[in-house]
C-alpha cells in the first residue's frame, strides 16, 4: 500500500510539470488518461493509451519520456499484483492438499527413488498385485501414473481401453520402454505390469475421474484383448490421484508465475537505478 501511494505521487508530480510546459496537449491528455487508469488498476487501458502516444505524437518526446516511465511502474504493480494473487492461491491450495493427502501413503525406496510416490490408500499398491484391473499414483511433483495389472494369462499387452455403458472410451497410448513394462513369473502365474505416464496415459485418468460412478471395463490389448470390470476401489483411487495431480501442477504452476514476477521485480528496480546512476 505503502509503494502504491509513493507511486501515485510521484506520477501527480510528474504530471503537473508536464502541463506547465509547451508540451503537445493531445499526448498530454493521452498521458493523463494512462495516469488515471493506472491509479484505478486499470493497466491493461494504460499501458493501450502509453503506447498510442507513441503511434499518434511521435514528436511529443516529453509524454513518450514519461509514458516509459509510467509503463516501469506499471509493470512493477502488475507483477506485485500477480505475487498476491499467487500468494492468496497457494495457501488455499495447500490447505486442500493437506486434507486431500490424508486420503494416501507416502511409498518412497531410498535405493532407487530420488523422489517419492502417492498411493491412495482405497486401493494399496502392497495388496493389488493379484487383483486384475488398474491402480494409480502420484509422483512428488505431480506427475500421475496408472499401472495395469494383469495376471494368470500372458497376452504381452502394452496398451488399455477404458469403456463405458454409453460406447464412450478413452485409450491409451502403447508402452515399451523397460521399467515402464515388465513381465515375470512365479511358480504357478504369469504377471504382467505396464506403467502408463505422461504422454502415454492420454487422459485416462481424466476420463475414469469424469465416469467414476458409472460401471467401467478396461481392455488390456497385447497379443489379444482380455476385459475386466474395473473395481470401485480402483474408480475412486484413480480418481483421487488424479485430483491430487491436478492440484500439485497447479501449485507447481502458481509456485513457478511467482517466481517470475519476482525476478521481473528485481530485473525493473535494478533498471531503474542503473537509470538514476547515469543520470548523476
Amino acid at each position: 500500500m505503502r509503494n502504491s501511494l509513493r507511486l501515485i505521487s510521484l506520477w501527480m508530480i510528474l504530471l503537473f510539470m508536464l502541463s506547465c510546459g509547451g508540451s503537445d496537449s493531445g499526448a498530454r491528455d493521452y498521458l493523463k488518461e494512462a495516469g488515471k487508469a493506472f491509479e484505478n488498476g486499470n493497466y491493461a487501458l494504460a499501458k493501450m493509451k502509453i503506447d498510442s502516444i507513441k503511434v499518434l505524437f511521435p514528436e511529443a518526446f516529453d509524454e513518450i519520456d514519461a509514458g516509459f516511465k509510467l509503463m516501469q511502474e506499471i509493470r512493477m504493480a502488475e507483477n506485485r499484483r500477480n505475487i498476491s494473487y499467487c500468494d492468496s492461491l497457494l495457501r488455499v491450495n495447500y490447505t486442500a492438499l493437506s486434507q486431500l493427502l490424508n486420503n494416501f501413503d507416502y511409498v518412497r525406496d531410498n535405493r532407487y527413488q530420488e523422489f517419492g510416490e502417492y498411493h491412495p490408500k482405497i486401493y494399496p499398491h502392497h495388496s493389488s498385485l493379484d487383483r486384475n484391473g488398474l491402480r494409480s499414483g502420484v509422483r512428488e511433483n505431480g506427475t500421475l501414473f496408472i499401472e495395469s495389472l494383469l495376471s494368470g494369462t500372458a497376452i504381452n499387452h502394452n496398451r488399455i481401453r477404458v469403456t463405458a455403458a454409453d460406447g464412450s472410451f478413452s485409450e491409451s497410448g502403447s508402452v515399451t520402454a523397460d521399467g515402464f513394462n515388465y513381465r515375470f513369473n512365479t511358480l504357478d502365474k504369469n504377471y504382467e505390469i505396464v506403467r502408463f505416464t505422461g504422454g502415454d496415459e492420454k487422459g485416462v485418468a481424466g476420463y475414469i475421474h469424469t465416469y467414476h460412478d458409472q460401471p467401467l471395463t478396461v481392455h488390456f490389448i497385447g497379443k489379444r484383448t482380455v476385459k475386466v470390470l474395473l473395481s470401485d476401489a480402483a474408480k475412486k483411487g484413480i480418481s483421487r490421484s488424479f485430483e491430487l495431480s491436478t492440484l500439485l501442477l497447479d501449485i507447481e504452476q502458481l509456485k513457478f508465475e511467482k517466481e517470475r514476477s519476482e525476478v521481473l521485480i528485481r530485473y525493473l528496480e535494478s533498471r531503474a537505478d542503473s537509470l538514476q546512476q547515469n543520470k548523476r
